[in-house]
C-alpha cells in the first residue's frame, strides 16, 4: 500500500486526445486556481437584487432585449462624481446612471446595424425582400455583428458603431440624445480616444487603412492646418483597421493582420507610428482587453498580447479546443474583459451550433495558465468604475460579478486527464482517498477508470469525502472529477490514493 499525490498543476490543457492530457487537468468550469489550490470563480447577482456596490448602481434590472444584444460597454465617472454605463446595441445606444435608470440617448439619423448570422447570400432572404437587380453572393454568406467602440471624451461619451460609421457625443443631459460630431469624418469602423485627448477615427471615410484625428482637446477640427494638430495617415498595411485601445502611454491599432502602435511626438508630425507585431491580427472587434501592463487580444487561431514592446503569441493550451469548437460565421461576436482584481483576461464566444457566446476561455496572466468553462455573457466592464465587474447576457441582463458565491444553480468542477502508475503497465487498486479540501463535505470525488486508452470507461462515486474516504476501484488509467457546491467557497489542494499495484490485466 501506498499513498500517490495527485498533483495536478494549475490549469487546463486540453491539447489532441485524452491521453495528451495526461497528469494535467483536461476540464474546468466555473473554477479558478491561486498558489496552485482549485476553487470557484466568483458569483454573481443580477442588477434586480444587487444593492452591494457603493453607488448601489442598477438598483433595478435594466433590460433592453427588445432592441437587440449589448454589443458594446463603457464605463465611466463624470467630474461630479457620478458613474455611468455605456450600452450600445444593434438599433441603440444607452446609458445607465447610478440611480439604475436607463436613458435612450441614441442619435437621431442613426442606421442600425446588423445582429450577425444572417445570410446575405442568394436564397437567404423571401422572394421581394431586396432591391431587384441587387447581385447577391452565391455561397450564402453571413453578416457580421455591428459593435460600438466607445469611450470617454473627458467626462463626455464618445462612440461609432460600425454598421453605421458616424462619430457621436453625449454630454450627460438625460433630455438630449447623443448627436453627431461637428465636422468629424464619417464612414468610420471605428473610435478610440488617446491618452493625449485626440479622437482617432479608424478606418476613416471608408479608407479601412486610414486613421484620422481631431485637433488636440477640439473634437470639432479635423482638417490639419499649420495653426493645429489634426491630422490623418494611411497604415502600410495589408490588412483592414478594425479596433484601437490606449496601452501605457500610447495607443495600440488592431488590423486584421497586424498591429501598430502610435505615439505622440508634438507638431508638425503629432504622431509617428510603428509597426509592432505581423501575423498577429484582430478577429473580433471587441476581442481584446487592455490592462496596466499591456493588452492582449484574440486572432483567428490564436491569442496575443502586447506589452509594450512587441506583439507576440501566447503560449495557449487549450487553442485546440477552443479553435476547434468556435462558431466561426459568429466570431465577430466574440468580445474580451478583463478580471484585474484575479490576473484574469476573459474571451467569450459562441461555441460550435451556437449563434451567441455560450463559452469562455481565460487566460491568468500572473500565473500564466489557462481556465474554460461555460457561461454566456455578450459584453461587459471590469470593475473599477463599480465595485464588482458588471456582464451583461445575451437577453441585456446585467450581473455584478465576483459578488458572492452563487453561479446561477451550476455546480463549478474539475476534472483530471488520466493519471497512472508508473507508466501505466500495471493495474491500479485504489482503497482510499486522502481528501485535501479545505472545508468538509463541499466537494464531492468521482473516478473514471479505463484498462486502455480507448476501452470504455467506468465511473465510481460520487464519493463524500471523510479523512480518509474509502472507495474500491481498479484500472490502469484513472481520471477525477472534483465537483463542488454552488454557494459554497471551497478550496481543494493535492488529494492523495491509498492504492497498490496489481497484475498487468
Amino acid at each position: 500500500m501506498a499513498l500517490i499525490e495527485l498533483k495536478i498543476p494549475a490549469g487546463v490543457i486540453r491539447h489532441g486526445t485524452d491521453l495528451d492530457s495526461s497528469g494535467r487537468w483536461r476540464d474546468t468550469n466555473l473554477v479558478r486556481w491561486r498558489n496552485g489550490s482549485a476553487r470557484p470563480v466568483g458569483g454573481w447577482e443580477d442588477f434586480a437584487t444587487s444593492n452591494g456596490s457603493a453607488v448601489q448602481f442598477f438598483a433595478t434590472q435594466v433590460s433592453v432585449a427588445g432592441d437587440n444584444i449589448s454589443r458594446g460597454c463603457h464605463s465611466w465617472r463624470t467630474l461630479a462624481n457620478t458613474a455611468y454605463l455605456g450600452i450600445g446595441t444593434a438599433k441603440k445606444l444607452y446609458v445607465v446612471a447610478t440611480s439604475g435608470t436607463a436613458t435612450d440617448i441614441t442619435p437621431a439619423g442613426f442606421v442600425s446595424g446588423s445582429l450577425g448570422g444572417e445570410n446575405v447570400g442568394f436564397g437567404g432572404k423571401n422572394y421581394g425582400e431586396h432591391t431587384y437587380g441587387t447581385e447577391r453572393p452565391s455561397d450564402g454568406q453571413l453578416t457580421a455583428a455591428s459593435t460600438w467602440s466607445l469611450d470617454n471624451w473627458g467626462e463626455y461619451l464618445v462612440g461609432c458603431a460600425d454598421g453605421d460609421g458616424k462619430i457621436y457625443e453625449w454630454q450627460l443631459n438625460t433630455s438630449n440624445a447623443a448627436a453627431q460630431v461637428t465636422n468629424a469624418p464619417t464612414n468610420n469602423t471605428s473610435i478610440v480616444v488617446t491618452a493625449e485627448r485626440f479622437i482617432f477615427a479608424l478606418g476613416a471615410q471608408g479608407n479601412s487603412r486610414k486613421i484620422k484625428w481631431c485637433d488636440k482637446e477640439d473634437n470639432t477640427s479635423w482638417t490639419a492646418a499649420a495653426t493645429n494638430e489634426a491630422g490623418d495617415i494611411e497604415l502600410p498595411t495589408n490588412g483592414d483597421i478594425i479596433s484601437g485601445v490606449r496601452v501605457r502611454g500610447r495607443t495600440l491599432i488592431f488590423t486584421t493582420v497586424d498591429a501598430f502602435v502610435a505615439v505622440y511626438s508634438g507638431p508638425p508630425t503629432v504622431y509617428g507610428f510603428q509597426r509592432v507585431g505581423v501575423g498577429c491580427g484582430l478577429a473580433a472587434p471587441l476581442g481584446y482587453a487592455s490592462i496596466d501592463i499591456g493588452a492582449f487580444w484574440i486572432g483567428s487561431n490564436g491569442f496575443f498580447m502586447y506589452d509594450g514592446q512587441a506583439a507576440t503569441e501566447i503560449t495557449c493550451d487549450v487553442a485546440d479546443y477552443v479553435f476547434g469548437d468556435i462558431n466561426r460565421a459568429e466570431f465577430s461576436k466574440v468580445f474580451a474583459v478583463a478580471n484585474q482584481k484575479h490576473g484574469e483576461i476573459w474571451w467569450f464566444y459562441p461555441s460550435s451550433g451556437a449563434t451567441e457566446n455560450d463559452r469562455y476561455v481565460a487566460f491568468d496572466y500572473k500565473e500564466k495558465h489557462w481556465i474554460i468553462g461555460t457561461l454566456g455573457r455578450a459584453a461587459g466592464v471590469d470593475a473599477g468604475i463599480f465595485d464588482y465587474p458588471v456582464w451583461l447576457d445575451s437577453t441585456n441582463k446585467g450581473y455584478y460579478h465576483e459578488k458572492g458565491n452563487t453561479h446561477g444553480g451550476t455546480d463549478p468542477h474539475l476534472e483530471s486527464g488520466p493519471i497512472y502508475i508508473g507508466t501505466g503497465n500495471q493495474v491500479m487498486r485504489v482503497n482510499a482517498v486522502v481528501p485535501d479540501e479545505e472545508t468538509a463535505n463541499q466537494v464531492t470525488l468521482t473516478f473514471k477508470t479505463r484498462l486502455y486508452p480507448n476501452a470504455s470507461e467506468t465511473s465510481h462515486g460520487p464519493y463524500t469525502l471523510a479523512n480518509p474516504t474509502s472507495v474500491r476501484f481498479t484500472g490502469r488509467q484513472v481520471r477525477m472529477r472534483v465537483n463542488g457546491t454552488d454557494a459554497a467557497d471551497w478550496k481543494v489542494g493535492t488529494m492523495r490514493l491509498d492504492a497498490s499495484t496489481g497484475g498487468q490485466r
